[in-house]
């Protein structure tokens, strides 16, 4: 099977060898938001700058790359309708985190995002799921991910630690704590990124630096064959990327992260969201998944 991102690139599939297990896809469910009022007008990462031009029309294109992957990959996508005067709503991985039918809510740390919480809770609502909003500050999917039966927990720039408690007590999860300091890695899901969560087949890729030596040395005890991505490939946002235990989406720059894929069974997909970049997301940040 190959599957075509773009005009220029293609990806093939990643055969099993004796050295490369076999990865079995699961079908994903998956939220995105439509980039229609895309524009960087305030800064509050590195990656923006007001002064740089934005090309809306062109962030819209780069997203429809990816939400077409994603539907020819048998993903169900769900659709938030974006809202005028909140640029970053198309970041969907920030809107809440979601499992076992309960979605959990986002209470941002910046007032210029702070809309986009209620916005997305009232979708989870409208959508049927179990609605908890959150007492303490926390950027949904963003910082949290879910790895086997545990709930890996970013802070350091967003998400307020206190969240790492109340999450636990939402869903009955452990909750693993993990402090960023590179402020370019603001969102647990742009220095982390989880390649299979299922229980006893546990994988994810990091970048070390990252994090503070606690949250690495328990990255190493946890996850003794993660895949350690380098400094070049994320600083492209090439770790902020989606897969189904199978295919993996990525920057389609990060090509070292490409072959560190292949090498253990996995088939990555490269897709350009340089324009989204210049708001600091990438393929994660526009995708929230949906676990009922």
């Amino acid at each position: 099977m190959t599957i075509v991102t773009d005009q220029t690139e293609q990806q093939t599939e990643t055969r099993p060898t004796a050295d490369r297990p076999e990865r079995t896809a699961v079908r994903k469910s998956v939220l995105m938001c439509r980039p229609d009022h895309f524009t960087v007008v305030y800064r509050i990462n590195p990656w923006m700058n007001p002064a740089l031009p934005t090309d809306t029309s062109l962030a819209v294109q780069q997203w429809e790359a990816l939400y077409e992957t994603y539907l020819r990959l048998g993903y169900d996508v769900q659709l938030i309708d974006p809202v005028e005067g909140l640029p970053d709503m198309v970041y969907a991985a920030n809107g809440g985190f979601v499992l076992d039918g309960i979605a959990y809510g986002a209470s941002f740390t910046h007032p210029e995002r702070q809309a986009e919480g209620p916005a997305y809770m009232n979708w989870f609502d409208a959508a049927g799921f179990d609605v908890r909003r959150p007492l303490e500050v926390n950027e949904g999917e963003g910082d949290f991910l879910l790895v086997g039966d545990a709930i890996l927990a970013g802070t350091g720039f967003r998400s307020d630690s206190r969240s790492h408690d109340e999450i636990g007590r939402v869903f009955g999860r452990e909750v693993v704590t993990l402090r960023l300091v590179n402020p370019s890695f603001y969102h647990l899901d742009t220095a982390l990124a989880v390649l299979d969560p299922t229980p006893g087949r546990e994988h994810i890729a990091y970048l070390p630096s990252a994090f503070d030596e606690a949250s690495r040395a328990v990255l190493e005890a946890r996850y003794p064959d993660a895949i350690i991505v380098s400094e070049e490939d994320a600083a492209i946002l090439g770790l902020n990327s989606f897969s189904d235990n199978r295919n993996v989406v990525i920057a389609s720059r990060a090509t070292g992260f490409a072959e560190q894929l292949r090498a253990h069974g996995y088939t990555p997909i490269g897709v350009d969201l340089s324009e989204l970049l210049l708001g600091g997301g990438g393929v994660k940040c526009c995708t929230l998944e949906l676990r009922r």
